[in-house]
C-alpha cells in the first residue's frame, strides 16, 4: 500500500519539478537558453524555437519517460499488468536520470565559463528526488514480485 501511495505521489511531484527553478543566473542570463531562470518547461520552450529534435529528446527524458514509468508501475501495483514489464521500467528510469545529468552538466559548463554565477535551484533537487524515488519503488517492486 505504501509503495502505491509513493508511486502515485509522483504524479503530483513530477509536474511541480518541471516548473520549479533548476538553475538561476546571477549576473548574466544562462547563455545557451537566454534565460535568467531555468526549469524543464522554460528550457523546452526555448529549445523548441532553436532545436526541435533536442526539445523533443529532453521532453521525452524529462516528462514522457517518468510519467509512463509511474503509470506502468501503478498498473503493476493494482494488478492490471504482470511483472514481465519490469525490465522496461528500469530503462525508463535510466532515461529520466539522463535528463538530470544533462541539466547538471549544463550548470557545470555555465559555471566554468566564469561570467557571472549560476546557482542550482531547488527544482533540480526535487526532480532528482522524484527520479531516484521512482527507481527505488521499481526496485522494491521487483523484489516483492520475486518473493511471490
Amino acid at each position: 500500500m505504501t509503495l502505491r501511495l509513493l508511486n502515485l505521489s509522483l504524479f503530483i511531484l513530477f509536474p511541480i519539478a518541471w516548473f520549479a527553478p533548476m538553475a538561476r543566473a546571477g549576473l548574466v542570463k544562462l547563455w545557451f537558453f537566454d534565460l535568467e531562470e531555468l526549469s524543464v518547461i522554460s528550457s523546452l520552450g526555448t529549445l523548441w524555437d532553436t532545436d526541435i529534435f533536442l526539445a523533443a529528446l529532453v521532453g521525452f527524458f524529462a516528462m514522457v519517460a517518468p510519467m509512463l514509468k509511474i503509470t506502468l508501475l501503478a498498473a503493476i501495483h493494482f494488478g492490471l499488468l504482470g511483472s514481465n514489464i519490469l525490465p522496461v521500467l528500469g530503462i525508463l528510469g535510466k532515461l529520466a536520470m539522463a535528463d538530470v545529468f544533462l541539466i547538471a552538466l549544463y550548470i557545470v559548463l555555465a559555471k566554468g565559463v566564469g561570467v557571472g554565477t549560476v546557482e542550482t535551484g531547488w527544482g533540480l533537487y526535487l526532480f532528482t528526488f522524484c527520479v531516484l524515488l521512482s527507481m527505488l519503488i521499481t526496485e522494491i517492486t521487483k523484489r516483492q514480485m520475486k518473493e511471490r
